[in-house]
């Protein structure tokens, strides 16, 4: 799903936080529901389980947070009209995932 550059972009940033740096980060990767409201802004994966993706998770019912997400269940996902979540590969960070964080929870949605 995601591609491999942009994932080995998401393991070094996982690397540095699994070392300590507290560094607000600027997400790697846009994933979004075609049609819908649902994405999901991700900065790092875990080095120990690269499944595991940290990030601003919007899934659609006005309350994005920063959590984690498993990517396997990203790659099964199906909106209710049969559309799979899809990289945005338009997609350039332009601030950090805090700034982002603070942004979508005024207003309800991730909004890039």
């Amino acid at each position: 799903m995601i591609p491999s550059v942009l994932v080995s972009e998401l393991l070094a940033n996982g690397c540095m936080a699994a070392r300590g740096n507290k560094e607000d980060l600027r997400p790697v990767v846009r994933i979004f529901e075609p049609g819908g409201s649902s994405a999901w802004l991700l900065t790092e994966v875990s080095p120990t389980n690269p499944k595991i993706a940290f990030g601003l998770c919007d899934t659609g019912d006005g309350n994005p947070r920063l959590g984690h997400v498993d990517l396997s269940e990203l790659a099964y996902f199906r909106s209710l009209r049969g559309h799979r979540l899809e990289v945005d590969k338009r997609f350039r960070a332009t601030k950090t995932l805090s700034e982002y964080a603070y942004d979508a929870r005024r207003q309800g949605r991730i909004n890039v």
